[in-house]
């Protein structure tokens, strides 16, 4: 049963790191929970306190992902429109072009950064605003969503190398 935790927790901090990329995979939580499935074994325990610590930082970035492209936008004068704009090209960058041969790279890594920029400009750009003013905002919400899907990487990554470490340390004892 410890086998079959310890490999359902590498699998869910794996898919955690890559749904802290990929919209409509929760990358935090799922991250989180290979952190419980790892805890539950007979060989690892990890504090309540450490536990508590990490999902409370979980609920914090989960948080902060939806906030900090807003306030991105926002501060480089943004509206709604580029907030949309950006997380509709983020979804047609990663699901929509690589199907159609259109970007270059692994997993569609253009469309991936390229897509959100591109997106918040044309919702910016639906709004009436001027070509400098909607690139000034596109970027705002570039870098927003850039922040937060750094933040979610880390967490993962984080997570990832407990889980590793741990399990290094169960065959090496």
């Amino acid at each position: 049963m410890d086998v079959l935790l310890v490999i359902l927790s590498i699998l869910c901090a794996l898919v955690g790191i890559a749904g802290a990329i990929l919209p409509g995979l929760p990358g935090t939580p799922l991250s989180y929970v290979a952190l419980i499935l790892v805890h539950l074994t007979r060989n690892f325990s990890y504090s309540g306190k450490f536990l508590v610590i990490m999902g409370i930082l979980a609920l914090i970035i989960t948080l902060l992902d939806y906030y900090i492209p807003i306030v991105g936008t926002r501060k480089f004068g943004g509206t709604k429109a580029g907030v949309r704009g950006s997380m509709i090209g983020l979804i047609v960058g990663i699901f929509i072009l690589p199907f159609l041969g259109i970007v270059i790279g692994p997993f569609g890594l253009f469309g991936i950064i390229l897509g959100p920029f591109v997106g918040a400009l044309i919702g910016e750009k639906t709004t009436g605003q001027s070509d400098s003013q909607a690139t000034r905002a596109a970027f705002g919400s570039f870098i927003g969503f850039l922040a937060g899907t750094l933040m979610k990487v880390i967490f993962g990554i984080v997570v990832l190398v407990y889980i590793i470490k741990d399990c290094i340390g169960m065959l090496l004892a």
